[in-house]
């Protein structure tokens, strides 16, 4: 997966303050890209960003699922997202 190609496609998008992708677990493809990104839900859709990913990166990086919040991101003491963190949420699903 590449994640900091998506996280910058998604980033670029007006109204999103930050996103981060995961690779999750997928019965039919091994792994599939889980997008989370922080923003307005009334100002970002998964359709919209979703269609401008797909204009930024090829179409199979594009994220399958979403997670459109308005809290931020949890990080580490130094700045960075905690993509464990992401994935536990993700497992209590």
């Amino acid at each position: 997966m590449y994640s900091i190609e998506v996280e910058n496609a998604l980033s670029s998008f007006p109204g999103v303050a930050q996103a981060a992708v995961v690779g999750v677990t997928d019965p039919i493809w091994g792994e599939r890209v889980h997008a989370f990104v922080v923003g307005d839900p009334d100002q970002v859709s998964e359709a919209d960003l979703s269609e401008h990913a797909r204009s930024q990166i090829a179409a199979y990086k594009v994220p399958k699922t979403w997670t459109i919040q308005t809290e931020p991101l949890p990080l580490s003491a130094a700045g960075k997202v905690l993509k464990t963190e992401l994935r536990r949420r993700l497992s209590g699903l």
